[in-house]
């Protein structure tokens, strides 16, 4: 395998001060998004909200790439551009969510596995000829006092490495994201301890697929308490995530590209400040952020072409406060500041 276009393809990615903007909500996912602000989910509408996204001037300052829909790959801007041509010419790597989705696992109650990889190989290379060049796959962890289990452990980790070494074959830079829910009452030092298990099982599983991690990019989910548990600070927050990606994540890996996994958008950004206010980390600590980038943007949209503006001034502002926190140089105080 030869690693010199994986190796450019990361370098784009991790560029200073810029993170990743998730923008590959299944269908079934934006239109949960669409009904809050009462905007039918049709290929036309959501055609014309990426195209709001992904023509937001000064973008490119604060987002080094951005992750599409299958769907989004093959529509076009309002002039007749390409989405990925768009990105191309702004100087934003164009990648693509490549998982089918979560199913329940077979005789694992509570836990689920991601489905995707047949025919991955074959995907891989229309998307490359539509202009992708990295690709995500999310495996997700239910937490209970004995989910997750072993099995959902071992599964997701073997299906995260098997995708990620597929798309190295193919010229594609794999995002990993093991993402472990929020859902429940659970205490931060229990989201901790499977945290860690998880991270454990999927770099041993990776190394068993012969991944090569300096081509590569982990996107997981912050050590947070569960949402009906007790809340916890952004210093109590960053302490326990960093110990844990200590423990697990080899200084090979370039970058960590966090995910927001249900917090608002100004926890995302406090908590990524003050984990980078730690000291210096062996890799990169960013964000890859879906509804913590795009909810404010969504709300001033609300499916109006005369809103567009005001959308994208609402999304450059938090890719901005973000690029700061990746900086460990944000302040709440910035949020006051005129998007513009």
């Amino acid at each position: 395998m030869d690693t010199t276009e994986l190796q450019r393809t990361v370098a784009a990615l991790v560029q200073e001060p810029k993170g990743l903007l998730a923008a590959d909500e299944s269908n079934p996912t934006i239109a949960k998004r669409f009904a809050s602000i009462g905007l039918e989910s049709t290929e036309a509408n959501r055609r014309a909200w990426r195209d709001v996204l992904l023509g937001a001037p000064g973008l490119s300052e604060a987002v080094s790439g951005i992750i599409l829909y299958e769907e989004t790959l093959g529509q076009q801007a309002a002039d007749g551009t390409s989405f990925p041509q768009l990105l191309v010419q702004r100087g934003i790597v164009a990648g693509v969510k490549v998982d089918l989705g979560k199913v329940p696992l077979a005789n694992s109650l509570g836990d689920e596995v991601t489905e995707g990889l047949d025919g991955l190989a074959k995907r891989l290379q229309r998307y490359r000829a539509q202009g992708a060049r990295f690709a995500k796959w999310r495996a997700v962890y239910n937490v209970s006092p004995t989910l997750p289990g072993q099995l959902a452990v071992k599964e997701n980790a073997h299906a995260l490495a098997r995708y990620a070494a597929i798309c190295q074959n193919a010229g594609f830079v794999p995002i990993v994201e093991p993402e472990v829910l929020i859902d429940g009452d659970h205490t931060i030092e229990r989201c901790r301890e499977v945290t860690e298990q998880v991270l454990h099982a999927v770099f041993h599983a990776l190394h068993r697929q012969r991944v090569v991690l300096e081509c590569m990019l982990l996107k997981p989910s912050m050590v947070l308490p569960g949402k009906r548990g007790p809340n916890a600070p952004p210093a109590e927050v960053a302490q326990h995530t960093v110990a844990v990606l200590r423990r697990t994540v080899p200084a090979a890996v370039p970058g960590i590209f966090f995910l927001s996994g249900g917090q608002s958008p100004e926890e995302a950004t406090a908590n990524l400040d003050a984990m980078n206010r730690l000291g210096a980390h062996p890799w990169v600590l960013s964000f890859s952020y879906a509804r913590a980038l795009q909810e404010p943007a969504l709300a001033a949209w609300r499916g109006d072409p005369a809103n567009t503006a005001a959308a994208q001034r609402a999304l450059v502002h938090r890719a901005r406060m973000n690029a700061r926190a990746r900086e460990g140089r944000y302040e709440p105080e910035m949020e006051n500041e005129a998007a513009h």
